[in-house]
């Protein structure tokens, strides 16, 4: 119970924030606009909030000023007699019960408030949908750029925090695995770079140096002293060849040890595999890195397999244990893989100065996005679709215990995600107005209240039916033995 309560906290909280920033996002755009914001709710608050206030109203933070009209700051968004507006004391902020995202409620526009009441008034100056497409449009892209910001932030945070780690060539554990092309030139799994013409490296920011050498000297298995020797244009032939790999693989990747670091599935816990054990073999045939261990399992749905791991004993030395496991109907074993390199390797660490950090974050940031999207196509798949998570699985994906660390690069990548996911071009989702929006700026007319309304209706519904779905495939893996 303990640890279902800290890793629902760390998902709360990190939830919590990125709901802030994205809000955040479209109220500052709005506000500069002279957009009135009506409420910004942290969570959903169907028929009722734990928290609201509003300036002036209901704590009595800000004196209610009334203007020429007889009118507040508390009831309507009015021109004062000077021309200007409240910034912040127009809107109702307020923290929801139903954790599953939050909103700011923008006068006149159709959002999931389905406010039609407002939309059949004569429009406002001072609602969105009497300001340009353009300003209309900065304000709905303004989430999803505010998320992807935030993700830098960590990043460059966390660089300049705990520094940036890295595996050194030497620590692999003979886990480098190399694309087709670099093995035709003489590169083999598991080979350690030393020099490339002459200079040492080490695995730090030096992958270009290697491409591009004309000698690379590496130490193989058995500690042997290889140099490989390397054409002038082999950069150009691995980027040529990089798409059409067998395993991905543009040149050398860094493969992982297969180590547990949670079990999702109650069959496998009960088999007896627990978080730590190390997976060396499938059989009695041995493998190295997930690489190698993933195609092992598949075309294996339902049958049972002896599963070789090393486990630390009480003393903390390995002991070799041998698992019968039965794999489910998809050939899969139910856990996750640890990838916190700290607990893999023996990592070095680089310290960065407050300026320093961010170019090192924005790489990651884009990088990221990148890995994020690509990943994406799997999703699509008979077996990517069948192992969509939804809380339950982003809650697995923190730790048993508090780690700040583990916890900043955790909300860093759904930052990463929740940026994307609202970019896409669904009803309901920023990127369904973005489309819409763009429609109007390309064909210079806008679309129907009427179709905009039933839009976002059915974009609701999608969506509702994805939320669905995704967690209840994260209950069935749970009771599923």
């Amino acid at each position: 119970m303990e640890t279902f309560l800290i890793k629902a906290a760390q998902l709360i909280l990190a939830f919590a924030i990125l709901v802030i920033i994205h809000e955040f996002g479209h109220f500052i755009f709005a506000r500069i606009f002279g957009v009135k914001v009506e409420k910004f709710y942290i969570f959903f608050n169907p028929w009722t909030s734990l928290v609201k206030w509003k300036p002036g109203k209901y704590f009595g933070f800000l004196k209610k000023k009334k203007y020429l009209n007889g009118t507040t700051p508390a009831t309507e968004n009015t021109p004062k007699a000077d021309g200007k507006k409240h910034f912040w004391s127009d809107t109702e902020y307020g923290i929801g019960w139903l954790p599953l995202g939050g909103y700011c409620k923008i006068s006149g526009m159709i959002d999931e408030s389905m406010d039609r009441e407002q939309m059949k008034q004569p429009p406002k100056d001072w609602e969105f949908r009497s300001k340009p497409a353009w300003q209309r449009l900065l304000i709905m892209v303004a989430g999803v750029l505010f998320n992807f910001l935030l993700a830098i932030l960590i990043y460059a945070g966390i660089t300049w925090w705990w520094g940036d780690d890295y595996v050194p060539y030497r620590e692999s554990k003979g886990l480098i695995k190399y694309s087709q092309t670099a093995q035709k030139y003489g590169f083999r799994d598991g080979d350690m770079p030393l020099e490339a013409d002459g200079k040492e490296v080490d695995g730090r920011d030096d992958l270009y140096d290697i491409c591009s050498a004309r000698r690379v000297k590496v130490l193989r298995a058995g500690n042997d002293t290889v140099t490989i020797d390397l054409p002038q244009n082999f950069i150009l032939e691995l980027e040529n060849s990089a798409e059409n790999d067998p395993r991905g693989i543009s040149f050398m990747e860094m493969d992982i040890p297969v180590v547990v670091h949670s079990i999702a599935s109650a069959s496998t816990k009960q088999a007896g595999l627990r978080e730590g054990d190390e997976m060396i073999a499938i059989n009695d045939t041995a493998f190295r890195g997930a690489r190698e261990f993933l195609p092992r399992l598949e075309g294996r749905a339902n049958q049972t397999i002896d599963l070789t791991v090393v486990r630390k004993n009480a003393a903390g030395a390995p002991d070799t244990i041998t698992i019968p496991l039965k794999l489910d109907e998809n050939s899969k074993i139910g856990f996750q893989l640890e990838n916190d390199l700290r607990k893999l390797y023996n990592v070095k660490t680089v310290k960065y100065g407050l300026l320093e950090s961010i170019p090192v974050g924005i790489s990651k940031g884009a990088g990221k996005m990148k890995d994020y999207v690509g990943s994406l196509k799997y999703v699509f798949t008979k077996e990517g679709a069948k192992s969509v998570g939804g809380f339950g699985a982003i809650g697995n994906m923190f730790p048993e215990s508090w780690n700040w660390f583990a916890f900043w690069n955790i909300a860093a990548f759904l930052s990463v995600a929740l940026a994307f996911m609202n970019i896409l071009p669904i009803p309901a989702l920023d990127g369904g107005h973005v489309l819409f929006l763009l429609y109007e700026v390309i064909f210079r007319r806008k679309p129907s209240e009427k179709f905009l309304e039933r839009a976002q209706i059915f974009g609701m519904i999608l969506l509702l039916g994805l939320l669905i779905y995704a967690n209840g495939m994260d209950i069935v893996r749970f009771f599923v033995k």
